[in-house]
């Protein structure tokens, strides 16, 4: 059985080898490291390096909208051409109006910018849309393009919106929480749209607990149980979804 978390993020101080060796241990063989700001970019560029079982996305949050540059972009586009071996998409980019909405303008003309790139090097894109599925979904009818919805917590109306856009959704820890209304949701949506992801060291499985890619045999056991299949049937289908999108393995 293989299964693959295509979402986690680390920091500096991270054991990446015991996270590698962690996951190994319940078949989460292949990891993507999700990219949100320069410094991660840098950072996880430089870590993936001695893993052939690490791929990564690079792009830019919408975090960084006040202060990302045009030399930003240029050496995204720098970093898109010297990472070929390893880059499986440009993310994680998109829209958050979570904490504020006065830079909407702005987080557009990035995200926008970014899918350009993206479609320049015919990759995917992994997209955060926080409180903003509209401008979200308006965005992707207007530039088109493919790849994943990091982190899918939205309605089933919205899922299938994503699902006609050519997207698949990623599922992650807050499928496993008692009271998630992704259950139903993710329910009746076709194993075919979904991939799994743990966006760790977030949104831990286990309360209290950090996050680490290993739990994706939780959510994969989660998943199993609503659709009412085998875990093996979960993780053959969903593995087959990722090297779809982002040409791996």
């Amino acid at each position: 059985m293989i299964l693959i978390d295509t979402h986690f993020h680390i920091e500096k101080d991270s054991d990446l080898e015991k996270i590698v060796n962690d996951a190994k241990k319940e078949d989460v063989l292949y990891l993507i490291l999700g990219g949100n700001s320069k410094e991660d970019n840098l950072l996880n560029i430089k870590a993936c390096k001695n893993y052939n079982n690490i791929y990564l996305t690079l792009g830019y949050h919408p975090d960084c909208t006040d202060s990302y540059t045009l030399e930003d972009l240029i050496l995204l586009e720098k970093q898109i051409i010297e990472n070929k071996d390893k880059l499986v998409a440009i993310g994680e980019i998109g829209l958050d109006y979570h904490y504020t909405k006065k830079n909407k303008e702005k987080q557009k003309e990035l995200f926008i910018k970014q899918i350009q790139l993206a479609n320049k090097y015919n990759l995917p894109i992994v997209i955060h849309s926080r409180d903003a599925v509209k401008d979200t979904i308006d965005i992707l009818k207007n530039y088109k393009s493919f790849g994943v919805i990091h982190c899918f917590s939205e309605s089933k109306e919205v899922a299938n919106e994503y699902i006609k856009l050519g997207y698949k959704l990623g599922i992650g820890g807050v499928l496993t929480f008692k009271n998630s209304n992704l259950k139903d949701v993710i329910k009746d949506i076709p194993l075919e749209n979904i991939v799994l992801e743990t966006d760790s060291p977030f949104l831990s499985p286990i309360r209290g607990s950090v996050n680490e890619p290993k739990n994706i045999k939780l959510i994969a056991e989660c998943l199993s149980n609503i659709k009412n299949i085998t875990i093996s049937e979960v993780a053959k289908k969903t593995t087959d979804n990722v090297c779809k999108v982002f040409n791996i393995m």
